[in-house]
């Protein structure tokens, strides 16, 4: 299994409303946090503390919250908003 990012939750639906550039700036910030995690946690299947507090981050228009679960090589983007003014 190798590392991946994907929509989770309520974000899933809220991608499907959002913008364009918006969603684009927020898959580049995704695909960043993929190659760090992987670059951190080599082994992550055989991982058997925590996972890593997941965090926020502000993209043009918005911001993202995820959450990296190790064992399953995965970054999760939990949460969009994107401000429309």
């Amino acid at each position: 299994m190798s590392w991946k990012w994907e929509y989770a939750f309520g974000a899933e639906a809220a991608a499907r409303t959002a913008p364009t550039d918006f969603l684009t700036a927020v898959e580049r910030k995704a695909d960043e946090l993929v190659r760090a995690a992987e670059a951190l946690h080599l082994h992550g299947r055989a991982h058997e503390g925590i996972d890593p507090k997941g965090g926020e981050i502000i993209v043009s228009g918005g911001w993202f919250g995820y959450q990296v679960v190790v064992r399953s090589e995965r970054v999760c983007v939990v949460q969009l908003t994107y401000l429309s003014f």
